[in-house]
């Protein structure tokens, strides 16, 4: 089959219809920690689970034009929720017992509802592939059934016996170490599924062995070393470092905003600053719980994505906001950010006043404020100064608490 001409060009033939079938029926657990509950597809990583990381790459994909999962029978539930606002995905097919079977079902479904002329099937744990990728897959299918992505073995390989002796180096030359996905013409891969099953056959442990057993003609395309599948626990470690950095690196709008507060000292025994209180000769007067570390953060915040101030979300005209805790008010502008799809890269507040002293409960507060606001407590700063005796700080009328917010906005036109 010779490559298809350039789409517009005159008398070009229409380019094929490629689909993908994304296998997530496994149970594997190995990559589940301590605190997960759902298999390794549906964990989160950057916030996101990983099959939903995975199906988006394909849905997105210009050349693709149908994405279909096959899923456990008991992940119908899990997989709604993971996979809520990707466009275009296909109902998703119940799977079989082996992996082999799964693919099977996927590409029986996709011959009752619509066969395609490509067929691509990949490992919904495989989130990283790229486009680059999933290309150089589809093109190889204009000179070969079927074509995997897949990379050159470069470690020196041993074969060991049952006791732990090496008994032979194996040469590396020819060797490649499988990736997905795997490409194939559709009529040809799903006659050879048929026939696997046919023979009694399945549990072949990839498409290109089932191919192979058919007697299809399978090439390899060069894949990627970030195309990893996520099998462990330091898998998805990795994963999740590697998901967060590049959500850092895409949201390349940073913004930076500053608040001031300043509340008079009046009756009481105690302090509220940054959510913690803090023994005192006297309290603080104020409408909610005079919090002017939190009160100036949230103004902060609000300042670095211009959405007014806290006093216009949470006026002191208001009686629900008596006595309320400060934490409510960093935690609605935090929310704010969010919904910009942004993140809180710093928060940062300097208290003035001659006592109570901050520092003894500088880390309480720095934990109850990244808590607040979901960040690491590493990226809290709080300081504390006087005002060497002048002005109403320094006559210790009151106290003052100044800050910075840094936030991160994805780009926009």
């Amino acid at each position: 089959m010779s490559p298809s001409p350039v789409a517009g060009t005159a008398g070009a033939s229409p380019a094929p219809r490629v689909a993908v079938v994304v296998v997530a029926a496994g149970r594997g657990t190995r990559a589940m920690r301590a605190d997960d509950s759902a298999p390794k597809q549906y964990v989160p990583i950057g916030g996101r689970a990983i099959i939903a990381e995975t199906l988006g790459r394909f849905a997105r994909h210009p050349r693709i034009c149908a994405t279909l999962a096959v899923i456990h029978a008991d992940d119908g539930e899990a997989y709604a929720a993971a996979t809520g606002g990707i466009e275009g995905l296909m109902t998703p097919e119940t799977g079989g017992a082996t992996r082999q079977l799964s693919v099977r079902a996927g590409l029986e479904r996709l011959e009752r509802e619509r066969a395609p002329d490509f067929v691509l099937i990949h490992d919904a744990v495989r989130p990283f592939v790229s486009d680059a990728v999933i290309d150089r897959v589809i093109d190889g299918l204009t000179r070969a059934d079927g074509v995997l992505a897949a990379l050159p073995v470069a470690d020196t390989l041993k074969r060991v016996g049952e006791t732990g002796a090496i008994t032979q180096t194996v040469p590396r030359q020819g060797l490649w170490a499988a990736q997905t996905p795997q490409g194939f013409r559709f009529a040809a891969i799903l006659t050879a599924h048929r026939r696997a099953a046919a023979a009694g056959l399945s549990e072949l442990t990839d498409d290109a062995a089932v191919a192979e057993w058919a007697g299809l003609e399978v090439h390899v395309v060069t894949g990627e070393a970030a195309n990893t599948k996520i099998t462990t626990v330091e898998d998805l470690e990795r994963a999740a470092g590697r998901q967060a950095l590049a959500r850092q690196l895409s949201l390349g709008d940073v913004r930076v905003g500053t608040g001031f507060d300043v509340h008079t000292f009046g009756p009481g025994t105690f302090v509220t600053l940054g959510g913690i209180e803090i023994p005192h000769t006297h309290g603080v007067v104020g409408h909610s719980d005079a919090d002017v570390v939190l009160h100036a953060l949230t103004d902060a915040v609000l300042g670095a994505i211009g959405d007014g101030d806290i006093g216009q979300h949470f006026p002191p005209s208001d009686p629900q906001w008596r006595g309320a805790a400060s934490s409510l008010f960093l935690a609605d502008a935090v929310r704010r950010v969010h919904a910009r799809g942004g993140v809180i890269a710093q928060l940062d507040a300097t208290v003035v006043c001659e006592a109570p002293r901050v520092g003894p409960h500088r880390e309480a507060m720095k934990a109850k404020i990244a808590a607040i606001a979901g960040i690491a407590p590493d990226r809290v700063g709080i300081k504390a100064t006087t005002s060497e005796g002048l002005g109403f700080t320094g006559r210790r009328e009151g106290i003052v608490a100044m800050a910075t917010a840094t936030v991160r906005l994805p780009l926009t036109d």
